[in-house]
């Protein structure tokens, strides 16, 4: 019933004159072009592989802990055995926290792509919001986000116009 009443005034709107325009743009290929985009994903490469380095030495770290463990086993008291296991268990513990500060949901690594990427987004966005206020346009979806478009009529593609708001000049 609420579907069938919603078709029949989206209808009524149409039929009254009151068209709706709408538009979609390519933010991969937009950030494709963005020198910015490029300096930034390298920036995070070199956080990442540093964060990686840090984060194998530590590994390596416990590694060379269990196996120093390992070969003096059999010379060590019950006491000292559970000693040398809860310093390895508390250094394991550590790392993974570590990797899990850097690397998780809410990590540094994330942090830090949010707010190198912020601008970025910022920019695309202004420049879409302007382009679709220009073109007079309801609606602008992205033809890169996870919302599925199955067909899109290049006429409707306005990414060539944000690229010009952007400043970014199209080379083919």
């Amino acid at each position: 019933m609420k579907k069938t009443l919603f078709f029949l005034f989206l209808s009524l709107i149409s039929v009254s004159g009151f068209t709706q325009k709408f538009g979609y743009v390519d933010s991969e290929f937009i950030t494709g072009k963005m020198p910015e985009y490029k300096e930034a994903i390298e920036a995070m490469n070199s956080y990442s592989e540093q964060w990686v380095k840090d984060i194998q030495v530590k590994y390596s770290e416990v590694e060379d802990l269990k196996m120093a463990y390992q070969q003096e086993e059999i010379l060590l008291t019950d006491d000292m055995k559970k000693e040398r296991l809860k310093a390895i268990k508390i250094k394991e513990e550590e790392v993974k926290a570590l990797n899990n500060s850097i690397f998780g949901l809410e990590g540094q690594l994330f942090l830090k792509k949010k707010e190198i990427m912020r601008p970025i987004m910022d920019a695309i966005y202004n420049s879409c919001e302007k382009v679709a206020r220009d073109k007079k346009l309801m609606f602008l979806f992205d033809k890169a986000s996870d919302i599925s478009m199955i067909y899109t009529d290049p006429r409707h593609d306005y990414t060539d116009y944000v690229l010009e708001e952007l400043g970014i000049l199209e080379t083919k």
